[in-house]
This record gives C-alpha cells, structure tokens and sequence, in this order.
C-alpha cells in the first residue's frame, strides 16, 4: 500500500525451531531513548520465537511507536522466514531465512491531525532563527559523526538551532538506522565503484550518494520547536520552507507520504528524524535531515542498491530508477546555484 515502509525479518532455525530472530527495515522508530528503542525490537524478536502476542510488546513499550510498519506486517514476514527456512534444507541445521513485508497501511491512517497551515509554519520558523551555513566537503562517516555531534549539543543547549547545507568528498552509500546493510547494499559493487558506506543515527531507507549529484541539509532544532505536533505534522514543518522555496523559484514539489518530497513525475528526495533527550539545563531536539536527488545516476543506483521486490510492488513501479526524479529536471540552474538559491531563501524569507 502506497506510505508503507519494509520491515524484513531474519530467522535462524535449528532442527525446524525457530530459536533466533531479528527485524530490519526502513520503518521509523519514535519515542523512548536509544535503549529503550533496541530493547522494544528486541522484545518482538523475542515474541515472535516463543509464540506470543506482539500486542503485549507494544502495551509494555507504550511510549514507543513503529511508523510504516505494524504487527500484522512483522507476523507476516516472519511466518514468511519460518516457512522459507523449513523449506530451503528440510535436513540442515542452524540454517537462517530472511523474508519481508510492506503491506501495511498508509502514513494518513497513522496521523489524522490537519496539516500546518502556511501561517503556523512561518511563525514557528521565524520564532526559531536558525544560523545558516554551507559547510566544508565531508566524507560519509564525518558527515554522520557531525549529525550527532550538532544535534546532541542543541539538546544540551550549547548551539543555538542551526540549519547546515552538507557538501559530500566522497561517494557514499547512506543507510538508514535500523537497516540491514548486507541486505540493502551490493557492498562488493560499493568497493569496487569506489562508494563508503554508513549508517545514519535516523531511520528510513539508504540513498545513494555522488557530490555533484544530490543537495543534502539538516536542521537541528530544539523540541520546543515541533511541541504539540504528530511526528507526521513534524516533517513538514522542517521542510515547509524548501517548499515555500521550491514554489518561488517555480519548481513542482509537494509532500508524499510521511517523508517523502516528490515532483508530478516521481520522487525527488527524503527525510528523516530523531528526537534527541534533553540532558543536564537543555530541552533536547530535533534533528532532521533531507537529501534531493539533482541528477540520479540510475545505472550506479541499479548497481550499489538493492531493492526488494516488496518495495517495487509496493510503489507499482518496474525498476526503482522510475521511482525517481531529478531536481535538475525542472530547471536550468546547476547544483552550486541551487543550493545558493535555497540558503538565501532560508536565510532571508524567514
């Protein structure tokens, strides 16, 4: 169903047992601490091998929320796993199976809140007055160390809230927090075409990185800045001015599901988010990043990622390239315009 996130299971089995379990995925994980958050996967993990209701699991972890997946879609990928694993080698033992699922209902059944009128947005965005700035050209793993670094320090209240323009060294491969790697890359091909490959302390699916290719940013705000919205009215308030922007400079964007930014033709970037806990005299935060696709390299992209079958149906596309949208597309700026375009914009219009 259109808004659905890929949850996949992997179980080992002994002797037709399942005895071990784990979940992955591009689902977002909201609410509690980092802990919290590992112990709750876990937990269905663990409910899944002793044959009990998941139910209990998110009564227990009732603070925390999965959005673009649900119970029914992890029993489903994990009766999937059990049955493929008894049938790959019906006399092995300590084999493993990985299946998946992405049948679950759309990110608008999850919120029901109307969405932030043009007013609503502007005032908190003027009320925050973020600092600016382009940055330096960073390697992947540098770039992910900085996320953390930035973000934990609004939430300590030693930086003020802060809007970055990335600018990428290297070729990357991006991967979201609660991921498999190994099932998500062709690490081989990554290597050998010269790719490093990270994980992201958000969730959400990888994306593929070229310097000259993408336009990547972030904002690092305090909490106070999405209190009282839904995680949903929350991105898109973070991304409310790259709209405003996109509409000025006369481009066709609008909001797709939960985190998505997508043109007429096809999708043109992401986001994702983490709240961050506030520590010792500050409020915590909110760090929140989006990367546009400007000029998608398909033949690479059908090379580094893999894409499940789950993933295509789910968007009724053949070949995850016609999921995709170029910015540049639309216009005849180069990169480094376009992003002087956007830091005007939201540096001056807000």
């Amino acid at each position: 169903m259109p808004g659905g996130k890929l949850v996949a299971v992997n179980v080992r089995v002994d002797d037709d047992v399942p005895v071990e379990c784990a979940l992955d995925g591009d689902f977002f994980v909201v609410g509690g601490n980092e802990t919290q958050q590992t112990s709750f996967l876990k937990a269905i993990g663990d409910a899944l091998i002793d044959g009990e209701e998941l139910g209990s699991v998110f009564r227990t972890y009732s603070a925390i929320r999965l959005l673009g997946t649900d119970a029914k879609a992890i029993r489903t990928a994990y009766r999937r796993a059990v049955q493929g694993a008894k049938c790959d080698a019906p006399d092995a033992k300590n084999r493993s199976f990985r299946a998946s699922n992405t049948k679950v209902k759309t990110f608008d059944a999850y919120e029901t809140e109307s969405p932030l009128t043009l007013f609503d947005w502007r005032e908190r965005w003027q009320t925050l007055k973020p600092r600016v700035f382009i940055d330096e050209p960073r390697c992947a793993k540098d770039q992910m160390l900085l996320e953390e670094r930035f973000a934990r320090e609004v939430a300590c209240g030693v930086r003020p809230a802060t809007v970055r323009f990335w600018r990428w060294s290297r070729p990357a491969v991006v991967v979201g927090r609660f991921q498999s790697i190994a099932d998500e890359v062709d690490q081989v091909q990554a290597r050998r075409l010269g790719f490093d490959v990270v994980r992201r302390p958000t969730g959400g699916g990888a994306m593929l990185v070229e310097p000259e290719r993408v336009i990547t940013y972030s904002l690092y705000a305090p909490l106070d800045f999405v209190a009282g919205l839904s995680v949903a009215q929350s991105y898109r308030l973070c991304d409310a001015w790259l709209l405003a922007a996109f509409k000025q400079l006369g481009l066709d964007a609008h909001f797709s599901g939960l985190n998505d930014i997508a043109s007429q033709r096809g999708k043109i970037g992401g986001s994702a988010q983490r709240r961050y806990p506030s520590r010792q005299s500050g409020g915590g935060a909110v760090l929140h990043h989006t990367m546009l696709d400007w000029d998608v390299h398909a033949d690479i992209m059908t090379k580094v990622l893999k894409v499940s079958k789950e993933k295509l149906s789910d968007k009724a596309v053949r070949s995850s390239v016609k999921r995709v949208d170029a910015l540049s597309r639309q216009t005849d700026r180069n990169q480094s315009t376009m992003i002087g375009s956007l830091f005007d914009f939201v540096s001056s219009s807000i």
